[in-house]
């Protein structure tokens, strides 16, 4: 394994990539020891632990966000946002894309097409990143517990709009840094952003979860036993070959060309094989069923404070603090119907079944054409019912530790969870792209024995 890390370094071009994204990943880091100017950091940071500590639902919120986003929202600096927003306007224009004509139209041109969309996401990014900083500048003014969290003499309306755009501004630089490593790095830029964004965190949530077993020494009960660690590192292996089962896996549908003559030579009539991943839709039905489940939170909370009613606070608890079966069930739910309807949107059976009759191409059994597509969206339904299953799990995994073992959410979520969900697939998926350079170049990837 190490002379293939070396192999690595010894291609020039695969060199200047990692080397770049390494850069543009440092570059990323530094931003977040780059604080706002106008807002107290202490007193942030003091009001912010004081939310974690109480178990408070709008603290475990921000944190679930801080883990998808790439941000943190305990310092508040000028990458405070991350790579949320960005993320966001991909996810709003990916979706109109399969309702709005003209947008599915630019899709269908190609590049030039691509191009035009970015161009316009990258502007609403603007507008999604400048309305969510100038909200959090106005809450920060306000307090988090009724107490102004800006500096004296930076109260007026100018100092909040200067620090609105710092953060907007950030953020479009994140967004670049994600698409230069896209084009000029190695690996998917955001994802890698997401990643480093977890990575981070794991030492902190670590220790938070040894030291009390350093403290009081490594026996059996208490509040970090070693029975605690041991089905804590059972669960992290289990997670990573679970996920890299799951991300590897696929359902390999044959197919089989005409064949057809040329001058004196009969050509076509190979057997091949169509592969249809089974987790199809990633780590976004995840993504997109935790966000979700925020705005109830919020709500409920809201109305709380608003009618003083027990039944609200309840409401608000089995959304924010508790996790408990109701909050379960509707994860659950929402990451099934995001997983359908994920799919619904990347996978098209219709044109899979055009592009495979244009090719001259058949699957034993079925017609080309309709017969082809709906044999294909039946397999898919199928197959994403056993992804969605294995999301499912992964993300009431922390839920269930934390309830049962007394751990914290979070330290739950980056050793047998979500966080773990996103690194080995992003990780997965890099080491693959380094694979197809050393493959190009006639040697053999990391994953060969």
């Amino acid at each position: 394994m190490l002379a293939k890390f070396v192999t690595i370094f010894k291609i020039p071009e695969l060199r200047q990539k990692i080397l770049l994204t390494l850069a543009l990943l440092f570059v990323y880091r530094m931003g977040f020891f780059i604080p706002l100017p106008i807002i107290n950091q202490q007193v942030l940071q003091e009001s912010f632990q004081a939310l974690q500590e109480q178990g408070s639902g709008l603290g475990q919120a921000l944190k679930v966000v801080e883990l998808f986003s790439a941000s943190s929202f305990g310092m508040s600096t000028i990458f405070g946002l991350g790579i949320m927003p960005y993320i966001s306007a991909s996810i709003i224009f990916q979706l109109l894309g399969s309702v709005y004509p003209p947008l599915e139209k630019l899709q269908k041109e190609g590049e030039a097409g691509r191009k035009k969309i970015n161009e316009y996401t990258r502007y609403a990014t603007m507008i999604l990143c400048f309305g969510q900083s100038w909200f959090w500048i106005r809450y920060l003014s306000t307090g988090i517990s009724s107490e102004s969290l800006i500096l004296p003499g930076f109260e007026g309306m100018f100092p909040h709009f200067v620090a609105a755009l710092t953060m907007t501004a950030g953020t479009i630089l994140l967004m670049w840094i994600g698409e230069q490593i896209d084009e000029y790095g190695i690996g998917n830029g955001i994802s890698l952003l997401i990643m480093a964004g977890i990575l981070a965190r794991m030492p902190q949530a670590l220790q938070d979860l040894l030291a009390p077993a350093l403290e009081q020494g490594v026996q059996l009960g208490g509040e970090r036993g070693v029975e605690k660690l041991l089905v804590l590192a059972a669960l992290f292996v289990s997670v990573v070959v679970g996920v890299v089962f799951i991300t590897q896996g696929q359902r390999k549908i044959p197919t089989q060309s005409t064949k057809h003559v040329r001058g004196r030579r009969v050509m076509g009539g190979q057997k091949q094989y169509l592969p249809l991943r089974v987790n199809q839709a990633g780590v976004m039905p995840i993504i997109f069923a935790s966000s979700l489940l925020m705005f109830p939170y919020f709500a409920f909370q809201q109305l709380a404070n608003m009618t003083n009613s027990l039944m609200m606070e309840h409401l608000a608890a089995i959304f924010g603090s508790d996790r408990g079966f109701t909050y379960n069930v509707c994860y659950i739910a929402l990451i099934y119907f995001f997983c359908y309807f994920w799919t619904a949107i990347t996978f098209n059976p219709k044109d899979m079944a055009n592009n495979l009759k244009d090719y001259g191409s058949f699957i034993p059994g079925h017609r080309p054409g309709r017969r082809t597509a709906e044999y294909l969206e039946k397999v898919m339904v199928r197959i994403t019912y056993v992804g969605a299953a294995f999301l499912a799990v992964v993300a009431v995994i922390p839920t269930i530790i934390a309830s049962f073992l007394n751990i914290d959410f979070l330290i739950a979520s980056f050793f047998g969870g979500t966080g773990l969900l996103i690194v080995v697939s992003v990780g997965l998926d890099l080491v693959q792209k380094i694979d197809s350079h050393l493959v190009m170049r006639n040697y053999s990837g990391l994953l060969e024995s």
